[in-house]
């Protein structure tokens, strides 16, 4: 699969956010006095940005007045907090580098708030991106291809020399829409199975594997 441009999701693909998004909501929540939630059911509302999270973590009914106030504090909380228990996923540190060295130009696209998205790849990959995108106003989010093609356009490439990797359904219909190959992970927030039924393939396990499937070594 010899590409030009890797363009990689995230949360679940090359950082490990579900700790810090955990606390971030619960925080909100009971901020409003709404029960909490488990780690494993923020693992399955992530993917679709912050709003949609939020949406979906507070009790159904909810007006939206209400999610709207469990929105801000949410926000508010995880912009001082996002990275107190992120880490990157083992073998990530070493694979940007290494894709660079061989050839490769290398982007993030993400439905996480653009602010989190910035501070998180400044924080733990520092100028191992060529251009670094999260959620904005006036861009749609995954799985419109509109990100995608931004970041298509601002880097000079073509679909055909691109590949989109990530860890959700989310992340299959995103590069599906743009027009591009996607490689899946399974180290990140959705199960392999999943995955499989959404039609990911090749589906990857390691950075290591990830990396001899890009570069053909």
């Amino acid at each position: 699969m010899p590409k030009q441009l890797a363009i990689f999701d995230l949360d679940g693909t090359i950082l490990d956010t579900l700790a810090d998004l955990h606390q971030s909501v619960n925080h909100a929540l009971s901020c409003s006095g709404f029960p909490l939630r488990t780690l494993n059911q923020v693992r399955q509302d992530v993917g679709n940005g912050i709003r949609k999270l939020i949406e979906r973590s507070v009790p159904a009914g909810t007006p939206d007045s209400a999610a709207e106030r469990v929105y801000r504090d949410f926000t508010a909380h995880y912009a001082g907090h996002c990275a107190d228990l992120t880490k990157p996923y083992p073998g990530i540190p070493e694979l940007l580098p290494a894709l660079r060295r061989a050839g490769f130009r290398t982007a993030v696209v993400s439905n996480k708030a653009d602010y989190a998205v910035r501070t998180l790849c400044e924080h733990f990959y520092p100028g191992q991106f060529d251009m670094i995108l999260g959620e904005r106003p006036d861009i749609p989010k995954k799985p419109a291809p509109d990100p995608v093609f931004r970041v298509l356009k601002d880097l000079c490439c073509s679909p055909g020399d691109a590949v989109y990797i990530g860890d959700s359904e989310v992340d299959i219909e995103t590069a599906r829409n743009a027009g591009i190959p996607c490689v899946s992970v399974d180290w990140g927030f959705r199960e392999r199975s999943l995955l499989m039924q959404a039609g990911g393939a090749p589906i990857v396990s390691s950075p290591a594997e990830l990396l001899r499937l890009l570069t053909g070594l």
